[in-house]
């Protein structure tokens, strides 16, 4: 399938999210890997996540770059050798990147039951705002909190860090679309713009939520 959806956020900045319904072979076919990626890709033991991991490769040759363009640092984070940032998601059957000049972080999660039993994993701040006997708000609350934390452990990628007790998301509205929130680690202070939204597809059940972080 092409691309799922494109949303371009500003000037700088464009969120891009693929639908992975082709093949293993009909996806090697449309890109063109580096050896240090295809070793990484032929290491894999998951064809699904083989899959993903070319769809992120089909989603930069959207955006004008190529494998060779991508590059990971030493605890994994992705960037490219220029003034564009880049962070990836891919959870199920889709996968996601966001490219601004900004420092962003990226997310993407299926909306499941399973967050609740996890919840005093990474929630702690939150739980003056969260109402767990409204079961369907609970869920989405969680994922996106948990969709913000991820984003924003992306943006930093700090040893060390903790999702309950270093990262805070203000309260927020299921109605609207953006909170705030922030980490506190060691002698780190930072603020952030988070920004949240559902995805569905009518190829697949379930609602993702898409989560991106900018840090102010």
């Amino acid at each position: 399938m092409p691309l799922f959806q494109t949303i371009q956020f500003d000037e700088n900045t464009k969120i891009l999210i693929w639908e992975i319904t082709e093949s293993l072979e009909e996806l090697l076919s449309k890109v063109v890997l580096k050896e240090k990626t295809q070793m990484r890709l032929d290491g894999m033991k998951s064809q699904m996540h083989q899959r993903a991991f070319l769809s992120v490769r089909m989603l930069i040759q959207e955006m004008g770059f190529t494998d060779k363009d991508l590059h990971y640092d030493e605890f994994g984070k992705p960037y490219f050798n220029c003034h564009n940032h880049i962070s990836i998601t891919h959870s199920y059957h889709f996968a996601a990147i966001i490219i601004s000049h900004e420092k962003v972080g990226i997310d993407m999660e299926l909306q499941r039951e399973k967050i609740q039993r996890i919840a005093d994993k990474f929630t702690d701040y939150e739980c003056d705002y969260l109402d767990p006997s409204s079961t369907e708000a609970y869920i989405k609350k969680l994922t996106v909190i948990w969709g913000a934390k991820e984003a924003i452990f992306k943006i930093r990628n700090e040893k060390g860090i903790s999702f309950k007790d270093h990262i805070n998301v203000d309260d927020f509205s299921l109605n609207e679309s953006q909170t705030i929130s922030s980490l506190h680690f060691d002698n780190l202070r930072k603020d952030f713009d988070v920004h949240y939204q559902e995805v569905k597809s009518d190829n697949f059940e379930g609602t993702f939520t898409l989560v991106y972080a900018f840090e102010k």
